[in-house]
């Protein structure tokens, strides 16, 4: 099995929320996504080429594409794009959001509490 095939059901399940989030009219704000997406996938770089250069993780050369940024696979970034995508689609298709019963319920006013008599 290669490093892309084990990799494929993150990317794809990532996908699958965002398409719901969409459709359920909740889609994340991809501009923000995006601007997040720049220093998360600089520092995945960096500390990549770091446990990769160093030793502490290998990568057999016939189960990855052979594509390198520095000494990592493009294969490794897949779980921080997979966490770009479907943290915040998640997290927009799971949020309440008021809906018209809201305001048919107002908010209890707090107690009044008595004066302490003297």
């Amino acid at each position: 099995m290669t490093y892309l095939l084990l990799n494929l059901p993150f990317l794809a399940a990532a996908a699958l929320v965002a398409v719901a989030a969409g459709i359920a009219r909740r889609s994340p704000r991809w501009r923000a996504i995006g601007f997040a997406a720049i220093p998360l996938v600089v520092l995945t770089a960096v500390f990549d080429n770091v446990i990769v250069g160093t030793g502490v993780v290998a990568y057999a050369d016939d189960r990855i594409l052979g594509i390198r940024l520095g000494v990592a696979p493009i294969e490794d970034f897949s779980y921080a794009l997979a966490a770009i995508v479907l943290l915040p689609s998640l997290w927009s298709l799971l949020a309440r959001r008021p809906g018209p019963r809201a305001e048919q319920h107002p908010q209890p006013r707090p107690q009044q509490h008595p004066e302490p008599r003297p």
